[in-house]
């Protein structure tokens, strides 16, 4: 039996006018068209020079071409990359030395710079606008249809995502074929996902959440999703009229409550809400249960592992806890120094083991090693416990991790930026509770005085060398850092004062 991941998702096809995706603009796209799609896609790949395990890297605006070329690419054997549409070109670069390419897909906007960076690896550049028209499309249209899914085996790679780094450099986790498959036909199980769900899709897919669980889960459920480019909270508000679930990050629930529409009459004909990316603040768990009547599902998963914990759809969905370990994963928490297993309600490192966890870190084998223990548990860099009902709760990250509106940010990205700017003596970069956002990036920045900087030029000056996620919402000035005995900044100290800075009236 062919392990690819898309055969298991299209090989047991029966009914191919089945309807899997559509627009608000009208487009409707079968599971047949989905196969014939994906195999003049895959055909063009071939042409292009690409070879099974070659990689394809794709930043992209959201459309359907978008994700019908993440199935032409691990239906050709090879390893999607997707990359964040915000990434810049000073970013950009480092992924694509890292990766090494053979093909790369981007904004025709973008592609002449792009094409400079593909260009030191050897890479070939394709284009794909927010339409899904481009050179990729125009090349796919003149190839056939019938396209000879590559023979895979469970353990090779279908995907890399980069995802943050303890120093600063993001790593590439390496997925494969059974990780992505496993994971989704779990969640088709433990979420009751049928072929008469309807999805609404508004998240992007260059992350783990909208490409590998929204995406996959609707198809291997035979189910379908209606495909918005980005989140509007009226529009979805219309479309719950006709869908039953919705997949998001806290930021849709709270836009979604700021509403006046959202109560119990609009959500009706909906069954599930999921949440995750990124904590969901109990009192907004509350309120969405008291406006509409649903009790928001909430997640655990990570880059490296999809999902790992999930509340139950039957049963407590406990406001502030992720839920229990899904089917076939073992979640421990343990002493981060010894590795020793702690009891119940004891907080340590969250660490997990199962089919869904990745095989490791692109090129990076001694990283890799030292992120798993002898026995295959990964340790996750997650603090948190374990209650007595065997629920697992996030209380906090190790590595200084800030996660705004779903998206990984490694504070040393933006300290480095911002310790090279005239007139900057050092920075920290810390995540503040932020109500929209889940949390707020914040530089706090020691100046010399001479400088005379100002938060808006801070801001300016990073503008264009970062992506828009990871820029600062405030930057801050201080005459000197917090530190310990060892001469450490206590961000946890920075954390505490500056605490209240995105809620205050």
């Amino acid at each position: 039996m062919n392990a690819n991941l898309f055969s298991r998702l299209f090989d047991t096809v029966t009914d191919r006018d089945r309807l899997a995706i559509e627009t608000p603009e009208g487009l409707r796209i079968s599971y047949g068209d989905l196969i014939e799609q994906s195999g003049r896609l895959a055909n063009h790949l071939v042409s292009r020079g690409v070879k099974v395990g070659d990689r394809v890297a794709a930043q992209t605006e959201k459309s359907v071409p978008a994700l019908v070329l993440y199935l032409a690419a691990v239906r050709a054997g090879a390893v999607y990359l997707p990359l964040n549409t915000a990434y810049t070109l000073n970013e950009l670069d480092y992924f694509i030395s890292d990766a090494e390419p053979a093909l790369v897909v981007c904004d025709p906007a973008k592609a002449e710079g792009i094409s400079a960076l593909a260009a030191r690896v050897g890479a070939r550049v394709d284009t794909l606008d927010a339409h899904g028209e481009g050179s990729l499309t125009e090349g796919a249209a003149r190839c056939a249809a019938a396209f000879e899914t590559a023979a895979q085996g469970g353990d090779d790679l279908a995907a890399i995502l980069y995802t943050s780094g303890t120093t600063g450099r993001s790593k590439g986790a390496m997925l494969s074929h059974d990780n992505l498959a496993s994971n989704s036909l779990t969640l088709v199980d433990f979420w009751r996902f049928s072929r008469d769900d309807v999805l609404i899709h508004a998240l992007p897919i260059y992350h783990t959440h909208g490409l590998f669980v929204a995406s996959n889960v609707t198809l291997f459920a035979r189910a379908s999703m209606i495909f918005l480019n980005r989140f509007d909270p009226n529009q979805v508000i219309d479309l719950m009229a006709r869908a039953t679930v919705l997949m998001g990050v806290p930021t849709f629930y709270t836009r979604l409550l700021q509403s006046p529409r959202l109560d119990r009459d609009a959500t009706r004909h909906m069954r599930l809400f999921v949440s995750g990316s990124a904590p969901l603040l109990a009192d907004t768990h509350r309120e969405w249960s008291a406006r509409t009547g649903h009790a928001v599902l909430e997640r655990y998963g990570m880059t490296e592992t999809n999902m790992n914990t999930s509340n139950p759809y039957d049963g407590d969905r406990v406001p502030g806890a992720v839920g229990l370990p899904l089917p076939g994963i073992s979640v421990r928490v343990t002493d981060p120094d010894t590795g020793t297993s702690l009891a119940a309600e004891t907080i340590g490192v969250i660490e997990v083991k199962g089919p869904n966890v990745f095989k490791g870190y692109w090129r990076m084998p001694e990283k890799t090693r030292a992120e798993f223990r002898g026995d295959g548990f990964f340790i996750t860099g997650d603090l948190g416990k374990i209650d007595a009902k065997g629920y697992v709760h996030i209380l906090g990250r190790g590595k200084d991790l800030v996660i705004s509106g779903g998206f990984n940010v490694y504070p040393k990205e933006v300290e480095s930026e911002i310790d090279a700017m005239p007139g900057v003596i050092e920075s920290a970069v810390i995540g503040v509770a932020h109500p929209d956002f889940g949390e707020g990036v914040t530089a706090v920045v020691v100046a010399d005085k001479k400088a005379a900087l100002t938060e808006q030029a801070i801001i300016k000056a990073l503008d264009g060398r970062l992506a828009k996620f990871k820029m600062p919402k405030r930057v801050m000035f201080v005459d000197d850092l917090p530190r310990n005995s060892m001469g450490k900044v206590q961000k946890n100290v920075l954390r505490d004062t500056y605490a209240s800075l995105y809620t205050k009236s």
